[in-house]
């Protein structure tokens, strides 16, 4: 596969320069188009049931991409596709499992984590002595 460079080297090579001009053109199109977005949010939102429903509605309604509506919205792409494949975080539940996961990241970030029960003491029994198993020793007439 060539690259566009190389394109546009054998384009000069053949002596094609209405394909170099269009080629030009469409570069400066592209110049004039682009803008500067940061690669990546920052923070991200809380996951709602409203914003759920906002997401199936992008989805529904533009032909956007995982990526674009995570972007768009504030969340990651993997939150986009587990309401979207998953039906996940559709319901106003506290106790469904994602909000719970949700609740619990949150709280380790406070570090602020709910105590955890101490384990319980067990016992210590006396046990019997464990006979070491036998070793058996192989000769060459045993193979």
């Amino acid at each position: 596969m060539a690259t566009l460079k190389e394109f546009e080297e054998a384009l000069r090579e053949h002596g094609m320069h209405m394909a170099l001009a269009l080629l030009e053109r469409l570069r400066e199109r592209d110049r004039q188009t682009r803008t500067i977005r940061p690669a990546r949010r920052i923070t991200g939102q809380k996951m709602t049931p409203d914003l759920a429903r906002a997401i199936l509605e992008l989805h529904a309604s533009t032909g956007m991409t995982q990526q674009e509506i995570a972007f768009k919205v504030g969340v990651n792409q993997g939150r986009v596709n587990e309401v979207i494949k998953r039906g996940k975080w559709l319901d106003d539940d506290p106790h469904a499992p994602e909000a719970v996961a949700r609740d619990r990241a949150k709280a380790r970030m406070r570090a602020d984590p709910k105590p955890r029960p101490k384990p319980a003491v067990r016992k210590e029994t006396p046990r019997a002595a464990k006979k070491p198993a036998p070793q058996g020793q192989f000769a060459f007439g045993d193979l």
